[in-house]
């Protein structure tokens, strides 16, 4: 178990951490979130003795880091996937930590296989991908057998199935009785990984509790009600009966109804008293994200705006009309849309081209069968002596 107890940590008239108080426990996967800035990564590196707290103090099992006996085998870590030496292969930078820890060579050959990295393990490390890094950090983590993990950001760069593998692996470590302490800014991740949440904010704790909880405490659940869009009587019967009732009913963009205040299966009495269809009835729960933005709006320290591009701007030719703006454009979640297509079908044949005449080269000049396709863009070759022939390009020396 890690526990801290009035942590804090100064940098000159900078805190990074102040009275950061905290438990985790064993058997689950604690989720460690806060904006940018906040002190996880702070937090993370005084729990592990590279950090000197000012105030407070940070155990594991009862000791501090330094004072853990051989802590490589009891402590694994992931804070940094580039912090490898670039020269050494994967397998001897795996065998150095194990030497220095009494571990058996053979435990270096489980662990790659365990990450996936046994088909490189005799390459260089300084050609690994992010997310071979991040996998051949997981392996250093994982060598002593260790019963207190600690991961930063431990998915950064993994592609859709080393995801997964990571979030399983967590699951599983924690089915094992072993502490498992997660930093991420996936918020999607957490949700469907983490069991327990820490949540801080300009160094101090925000929240404290399960995943479930952390959304129930910061978000509003509401269910979703739609009425025949051909009726709109109907729409204002039930938002009549349903204020009277004591709910709260908001208009959505669509047409639907938002309403709260009310269970489902009262807001289903209600229209059918009212002797109103329903073609929609559903529960919606904030996500953990949205919890977590509510949580956190306050604390965020570097914020985005929107780029105006003012300067940029050209101004519009006397009598020109300005482009009408995209619906929907600059709102979240949306997308450009496709380029038009012809017949249903991209890159479809123009209209009225007749039949068996070869497709159009680039740029729409007609193409000819069995031609090459000429290059906009070439230089004219230079033009050769009378009387001299061709070079042959078939030789080494004259292909260069």
């Amino acid at each position: 178990m890690i526990e801290a107890v009035g942590l804090t940590k100064r940098y000159g008239d900078k805190t990074a951490v102040y009275n950061l108080s905290f438990q985790v426990r064993p058997g689950s996967v604690t989720g460690f979130l806060g904006p940018n800035g906040s002190g996880k990564s702070t937090t993370m590196r005084m729990i592990l003795g590279l950090d000197n707290p000012t105030a407070g103090r940070v155990t594991i099992g009862g000791h501090p880091y330094r004072r853990l006996p051989n802590a490589p085998r009891q402590v694994g870590a992931l804070l940094d996937a580039k912090a490898v030496h670039g020269g050494r292969h994967a397998r001897n930078h795996l065998l150095c930590l194990a030497q220095l820890s009494g571990i058996p060579a053979r435990r270096v050959d489980e662990v790659l296989g365990v990450v996936g990295l046994q088909d490189v393990a005799k390459k260089r490390s300084k050609g690994f991908s992010l997310g071979m890094g991040q996998r051949l950090g997981i392996a250093a983590a994982l060598l002593g057998d260790p019963q207190v993990l600690l991961f930063d950001e431990p998915v950064n760069g993994l592609d859709p199935e080393g995801i997964l593998w990571v979030r399983n692996l967590m699951k599983s470590l924690a089915a094992e009785g072993r502490t498992v302490f997660v930093s991420s800014h996936l918020m999607s991740e957490m949700a469907l990984t983490a069991d327990h949440l820490i949540v801080i904010g300009r160094g101090q704790l925000l929240a404290d509790m399960s995943v479930r909880d952390f959304i129930s405490h910061n978000s509003a659940d509401f269910a979703r009600v739609r009425t025949p869009d051909t009726e709109p009587a109907q729409r204002e019967k039930l938002t009549a009966a349903l204020t009277e009732a004591g709910g709260q009913v908001m208009p959505e963009q669509d047409g639907g109804l938002r309403v709260t205040g009310l269970p489902l299966p009262r807001i289903s009495d209600l229209a059918h008293d009212a002797d109103v269809r329903l073609w929609e009835l559903s529960p919606h729960q904030a996500s953990l994200e949205e919890a977590y933005m509510r949580m956190t709006q306050g604390v965020v320290d570097y914020r985005s705006t929107t780029d105006q591009r003012a300067g940029l701007r050209q101004e519009l030719p006397p009598g020109a009309v300005p482009q009408p703006p995209v619906p929907g454009q600059g709102q979240p979640g949306w997308y450009a849309p496709p380029p038009p297509q012809q017949g249903g079908q991209p890159f479809a044949m123009p209209q009225g081209m007749p039949q068996g005449q070869p497709p159009a080269g680039p740029y729409g000049t007609p193409g000819v069968p069995g031609a090459a396709v000429s290059n906009p863009y070439a230089q004219p070759a230079p033009a050769q002596p009378a009387g001299s022939a061709a070079p042959d390009l078939t030789k080494p020396e004259d292909a260069r």
